[in-house]
């Protein structure tokens, strides 16, 4: 996998990136707000994108930060965890329902209320998957930079609030359960990161969803759960993967412009409301019928980016096992879903043509 080298302009670009991220990150953590690290980079980065500044997270960056997220994941393996797997079935499916109809229930509410057509409406309501429903959007001659809006902001919505709600009702967790203090002996540290990296790119080669995080995730818990290793990553480091997931997540606004973002902030709002209280009905079902613990569930079935998420499931204790197996349904889901749902319900191809 060959990179090119970045310019001047791209590299201050990208540093100006961390650097009020890392602000933003310090000054929600010294605030004692609820998920810190994540959602005051977020915001800070979001803002000042916004402002028109050219902010950015390239990608060699990105999958870093991934793979450091999804090690830190996979330290927390333990049997406490998999407590229960067997409600995986049940609330898995249930997801798929809740994915189903808040896709049609937020399309709905877009082409009623703000007149979109089919098409637009159905791939902005479908959550998660971003990039595969930005290729989808163009080859179908949907609406991009409303979609993109529309996914943006329920990405950013999710990940501000969601922590802040969460606390505020007593809802989160008080205490990690039994996130690894020690940090692991060099050679250790060595082990986690061949592993979990080999593991990220045996996925990638086979087109895995999301395979540079699972596959840390997925290498780290392997070596963990074998005894292999004890102990994690420094604090550090995973307090900087936090605030790099923040920081690229609101990186997407510099993509757009202050007008496009205005013309389609209500849509984008109406229809996360939809979104939300759809997926409120199902969450309220499952912590009626099961013992999942509402928290996990909340989280789980939260309309929002995966990575995101995850980072969210990691800060708050929330059992990110749960978390990732739901959130990577979904991803599948709707990947694989979303295009024969166009294809059905959307605008005929010979319209788009026009």
């Amino acid at each position: 996998m060959a990179y090119a080298i970045p310019s001047r302009t791209k590299i201050l670009n990208v540093l100006e990136t961390l650097v009020i991220g890392a602000a933003g990150g310090a000054l929600f953590l010294w605030a004692h707000l609820p998920g810190g690290l994540i959602s005051g980079a977020m915001i800070a980065v979001g803002i000042a994108a916004i402002a028109g500044r050219p902010l950015s997270m390239p990608p060699i960056m990105t999958q870093t930060v991934l793979v450091v997220l999804g090690i830190s994941i996979g330290s927390l393996m333990s049997r406490q965890l998999l407590q229960h797997v067997s409600a995986y079935p049940l609330t898995i499916a249930l997801l798929a329902l809740a994915t189903f109809c808040s896709t049609f229930g937020s399309s709905l509410y877009l082409q009623r209320v703000h007149g979109w057509d089919r098409t637009s409406a159905f791939l902005a309501g479908s959550p998660g998957a971003l990039s595969q429903i930005t290729i989808l959007a163009i080859e179908k001659g949907a609406d991009v930079s409303a979609i993109a809006v529309v996914q943006t902001m329920r990405v950013i919505i999710l990940t501000a609030a969601l922590p802040l709600l969460l606390t505020l009702t007593g809802i989160a967790p008080a205490a990690a359960p039994t996130l690894a203090t020690a940090i692991a002996s060099p050679l250790e540290l060595t082990e986690l990161i061949a592993a979990s990296v080999a593991v990220a790119l045996l996925l990638r080669l086979i087109k895995f969803p999301a395979s540079w995080m699972f596959g840390a995730m997925i290498g780290s818990s392997l070596l963990h759960g074998a005894g292999l290793v004890e102990g994690g990553l420094p604090p550090w480091v995973r307090g900087v993967a936090l605030v790099g997931i923040g920081a690229l997540i609101g990186s997407r606004f510099a993509r757009m412009k202050p007008k496009t973002l205005l013309s389609h902030v209500n849509a984008a709002l109406g229809s996360f409301a939809i979104a939300i209280l759809i997926s409120a009905i199902f969450v309220a079902v499952i912590a009626l019928t099961t013992a999942v613990r509402f928290s996990d569930v909340v989280v789980a079935f939260a309309p929002g980016a995966m990575d995101a998420m995850l980072a969210l499931a990691l800060t708050l204790h929330i059992d990110p096992i749960f978390v990732g197996a739901h959130h990577l349904s979904r991803f599948v889901f709707v990947t694989i879903a979303t295009p024969g749902i166009v294809h059905l319900f959307g605008r005929p191809q010979e319209d788009v043509d026009d």
